[in-house]
């Protein structure tokens, strides 16, 4: 009897984009439920501006480019099998990884995303191409101009990956973690028992509000925490009330509406 096994680079490249897919098609499927969504369908066709099979055609371009950073990344640190075996017993060791690897993320992402929308050349550019998409939905999570994705998204994973010190086994679950997270972010939904939304601030409502043009130069934290923009004064408060006809709104306060 063969036994086929994979090597942890191959699952640390594969699984987010798997993982991807299958958490976006459940999302599509979910989004027939207009109770639950902040935008209705109509508005999804009227105010977004590129056809979904171009969102599609992106999204696999930068996951090919991801792919390909992944198993450079992976030849040049190699592979510690023994440091693999010490480390998957070690909880605390897997906590202190993933909360590293979180702070950096977010930070280098907070960061340079800010900085592509107060730059006007690489907003017009590069991350307009991104904010296409006024009313988000979970597949267009990564849509992205080429060289945002690399610098945003690619060079983000792989520094949080480095500075954290996590094995490529780790790795499968800090990522596949993360992306799940970045669609959750893009949904458009609102689900009630939804754990993203207990735990995390920084979720589909408060990103939705970036989304939209009065929101544009706020609410630039992502993936996980909402803290740079709260320190640096870029959080947009806002509540979330049910629209007329169904569904929710995520509805700035009135200080920030005023302005």
């Amino acid at each position: 009897m063969m036994v086929f096994s994979v090597s942890d680079e191959l699952l640390g490249t594969v699984a987010p984009i798997v993982v991807y897919w299958l958490y976006s098609g459940i999302y599509v499927a979910l989004s027939s439920l207009e109770r639950y969504r902040l935008h209705t369908k109509v508005e999804e066709e009227e105010k977004n501006l590129v056809s979904k099979s171009a969102v599609v055609k992106g999204v696999l371009l930068q996951q090919l480019v991801q792919a390909a950073v992944a198993i450079l990344l992976f030849t040049v640190t190699g592979s510690d099998a023994e440091a693999d075996k010490a480390q998957q017993f070690s909880l605390l060791v897997l906590t202190r990884q993933f909360i590293i690897a979180m702070i950096v993320l977010d930070t280098w992402q907070y960061f340079m995303h800010r900085y592509m929308h107060h730059n006007k050349f690489l907003y017009r550019h590069i991350h307009s191409q991104h904010h296409r998409l006024v009313v988000p939905y979970a597949y267009g999570a990564l849509y992205n101009h080429p060289v945002e994705g690399l610098l945003l998204d690619t060079v983000g994973g792989a520094l949080s990956f480095l500075i954290s010190g996590m094995s490529p086994r780790t790795s499968i679950f800090f990522f596949s973690f993360a992306t799940i997270k970045t669609v959750d972010d893009h949904c458009g939904l609102c689900l009630p028992g939804n754990l993203f939304h207990m735990v995390f601030k920084n979720n589909s409502a408060y990103h939705d509000v970036h989304h939209q043009l009065y929101g544009s130069k706020y609410n630039f934290s992502q993936p996980f925490f909402s803290v740079w923009d709260r320190i640096l004064g870029t959080y947009m408060p806002y509540s979330l009330e049910k629209r007329e006809g169904g569904g929710f709104e995520a509805r700035p306060t009135k200080e920030f509406k005023d302005d």
